[in-house]
């Protein structure tokens, strides 16, 4: 695959699509299904090309049509792919010669990127692989972020933040008041971090305690240990049935004292409130003694 100056006009890419011709002389009939498409050359299963961010590279596609009749081939590209034309008649017996680009944007990370050419016509689609590397500088990075407890289970994200794929290695620890819940020693996770990918991941936590109040930091490493983060979240454990419960029997309880002392106080009131009116009533009545 050629590298091109990125000021390269898509009028003069235009230009590059040629159509050659393949005269045959006495060759046998082949039938629709019998056209391919491939990379322009021999022993090339699929494009592969190098390149740094702001580059554009160049290569060319090779659509064969042995069939005896002409053929309206569609064609499109994934990802930084751009075809000199999106659909291609290639008369009975010829072959089309297609240049495309792949431009790489400018600020993406190094790697490795995976794209396709496809091609349809006559009812049928074949693909042809493009292999990209990305050149510069790699720079691991990784954090752990957004811990949570849910139910059984403890939810954190984790973050590419550099320039390299990463396979990253967990531990977990949990602390509650009187001591350690859970520990975990480190072990590789079954997942693959291309840089800039944001993973959702879950940790299982089926013994967590019914009423303590908790610490979970997570661990991550990657990179040989070259790169590592932490982060954790406190939570506190309470059964509220049976809070509930307690709740319920103690205000029952200081209701049936309040009810008790109520009565309690309008029986003893009730005496003194006879004795009053009777005192009164003997005021008001003038009655000598």
């Amino acid at each position: 695959m050629r590298v091109l100056s990125p000021s390269l006009s898509h009028r003069r890419l235009l230009g590059l699509l040629g159509l050659v011709a393949l005269l045959s002389t006495g060759a046998p009939a082949v039938a629709d299904e019998g056209w391919s498409v491939t990379p322009l050359g021999t022993g090339r299963p699929y494009f592969y090309a190098e390149g740094t961010p702001k580059t554009v590279l160049q290569d060319t596609l090779s659509v064969r049509n042995p069939t005896k009749r002409t053929l309206d081939v569609r064609l499109t590209g994934s990802g930084w792919i751009t075809l000199a034309a999106p659909v291609v008649e290639v008369p009975a017996r010829t072959r089309a010669d297609v240049p495309f680009t792949v431009r790489v944007p400018e600020g993406t990370p190094p790697g490795d990127r995976t794209a396709t050419i496809t091609a349809r016509a006559s009812g049928r689609t074949a693909t042809v692989r493009v292999r990209l590397r990305v050149g510069g500088p790699r720079l691991p990075a990784l954090t752990v972020e957004h811990v949570a407890v849910r139910g059984e289970r403890i939810a954190y994200e984790l973050v590419n933040r550099g320039t390299t794929d990463l396979t990253p290695t967990l531990a977990v620890r949990a602390d509650g008041v009187l001591g350690p819940l859970l520990d975990r020693a480190p072990r590789t996770l079954p997942v693959r971090l291309p840089p800039g990918r944001r993973l959702a991941l879950t940790e299982p936590w089926s013994e967590r305690p019914a009423f303590d109040a908790v610490d979970v930091r997570l661990t991550v490493t990657a990179a040989d240990g070259t790169v590592r983060d932490e982060a954790g979240t406190s939570v506190r454990f309470v059964p509220w049935g049976g809070v509930a419960g307690v709740a319920g029997a103690l205000t029952a309880g200081v209701a049936l004292v309040v009810v008790r002392r109520l009565g309690r106080r309008r029986r003893d009131e009730q005496p003194c409130a006879r004795q009053e009116l009777a005192a009164e009533t003997d005021e008001l009545t003038g009655a000598m003694t």
